[in-house]
């Protein structure tokens, strides 16, 4: 009876909007309010920016209505590594579920915590001007890492007195933060000063241009430079970093199946609903970017915060800044939380199948794997400490994709392998839509390979790290 209740079924407290929040809630976090400057500074145009967005969000819808096919297939616990073990074997699934600790879920979690201390330093600007903790050449400890702690430790906490309390606070949250972006939005038409929509979008598709850059490779303020050909679809590949790492962790509701009813139909629905509304978001949301600061603005947004400046426009300095920091620290918040609750059932998983500490298989008296959620707090806090954080999202934007393909490509071959599987769901304008995918993110993978490899080789070495590690856990089991 005491292992029952240590590694019983979780009980399925999730309906579909609450797995439609965690996905919403977990996509939207500060990347919509920063990554469009440097997207405008690496191709200087209205119109590749919302190409860029464009092509992210057909990609992340086209993923998750694809996912929709395995989740009704497999609707259990672990998500995307249930997928990719149960398609491709054990050492799949291992290579992500490692990718997913050491960086992914985690990095993730320490970036967008961080971003919390960073805009709430905005209300209180003593966290600005405080001296470090602890100063060591270039490495130093700031109270805004501090607070990025204590907000992941806060969390991870409240998370394990149950999924109820995790659930309402992401409910809340995201809710929060939806009204106030489409209270952005709709602001942002009405009561822009001046209009730079038709300055923005009359350079026309043969007058791209980037700003020049210094021998360092640094950003100059002296001007742009026209660039053609190959060098836009380079510097789109580049510029989707910002916009795909934004509209990641859709996937979030999948590591949550075994606790949402009818989890072979509402998982699938909670992501097809979800990612569209979000894309639909941030489409706007550019669009308003692009209405009320011309290119220089954008491209030059004080620490890229460019809803912070089209907030002043709309608001006045003052009052503009607060709005949108407190809005950031709502946004921020919750994706911590949505991203805390899911990925502690991927590893609770993985600890089940012998792949992850045993100490992760046990449920606590709330029916929540309350040590996985510490495991993965305290990986997250200590990457907060590393001050790495922003290097390591630089380069996993890359891995998440491939393994994004890796699972839509699984829809196709299991199709092909196993055509008279139960297939609750069928992936709509099935092969299309995986295909698309497909396509998008081979040519998004191999411009970076081609023209960005900083962003693709240090996370492909993090993820194959994993290789020996799963040999060595591999011969553990097989000796015991």
């Amino acid at each position: 009876m005491e292992k029952k209740q240590l590694e019983g079924v979780p009980k399925r407290k999730l309906g579909l909007f609450d797995g439609t929040m965690l996905v919403m809630g977990s996509m939207i976090g500060s990347g919509i309010f920063i990554v469009s400057a440097d997207i405008m500074r690496n191709l200087g145009s209205g119109y590749l920016l919302i190409v860029v967005w464009l092509i992210t969000g057909v990609m992340t819808v086209a993923a998750a209505i694809s996912y929709g096919e395995l989740s009704s297939m497999f609707p259990k616990a672990g998500g995307q590594y249930t997928y990719l073990k149960e398609i491709f074997g054990k050492m799949m699934g291992f290579l992500y579920g490692w990718g997913l600790f050491a960086v992914i879920q985690t990095g993730t979690i320490a970036a967008v915590a961080v971003a919390f201390g960073k805009f709430t330093a905005y209300l209180i600007p003593a966290l600005n001007d405080a001296a470090p903790i602890f100063q060591s050449g270039g490495y130093k400890i700031t109270w805004i890492q501090i607070l990025a702690i204590g907000v992941i430790l806060l969390l991870t906490y409240v998370n394990t007195k149950g999924v109820e309390g995790g659930k309402w606070l992401q409910n809340i949250f995201t809710g929060a933060k939806i009204v106030a972006l489409i209270g952005l939005i709709t602001l942002g038409f009405l009561l822009v000063k001046n209009n730079f929509w038709t300055e923005n979008m009359s350079f026309g598709w043969n007058a791209f241009a980037n700003l020049k850059t210094d021998a360092s490779g640094n950003f100059l303020k002296s001007g742009w430079e026209s660039i053609s050909g190959m060098t836009i679809a380079g510097g789109i590949a580049a510029a989707m970093v910002g916009s795909v790492f934004s509209s990641v962790a859709w996937e979030n509701v999948t590591f949550v199946s075994g606790e949402i009813e009818n989890p072979k139909r509402n998982v699938v629905r909670a992501m097809v609903l979800g990612t569209s509304m979000v894309m639909v978001l941030y489409l706007l949301v550019n669009v308003v970017y692009l209405v009320a600061l011309n290119r220089d603005a954008i491209a030059f947004a004080p620490n890229d915060r460019i809803a912070v400046v089209v907030s002043e426009q709309i608001f006045g300095s003052g009052i503009g800044t607060i709005i949108i920091a407190v809005l950031v620290m709502i946004s921020t918040f919750g994706c911590v939380n949505g991203i805390v609750l899911a990925g502690s059932r991927v590893f609770q998983t993985m600890a089940k199948d012998g792949m992850f500490f045993k100490a992760a298989t046990e449920n606590n008296k709330n029916g929540v794997p309350a040590k996985s959620l510490w495991m993965q707090g305290i990986w997250a806090a200590a990457l907060c400490l590393s001050g790495q954080y922003g290097n390591l999202l630089d380069m996993i934007s890359f891995v998440i994709v491939l393994f994004y393909m890796i699972s839509v490509f699984g829809v196709i071959y299991l199709r092909i392998k196993k055509p008279n599987l139960e297939r609750p769901y069928k992936t709509w304008l099935y092969p299309i839509t995986p295909i698309v995918y497909l396509l998008i993110g081979t040519a998004f993978c191999a411009l970076l390979l081609f023209y960005k490899q900083q962003y693709t080789w240090p996370g492909l070495i993090i993820v194959l790290l994993g290789v020996p590690i799963y040999f060595l856990i591999n011969k553990k089991e097989q000796k015991s």
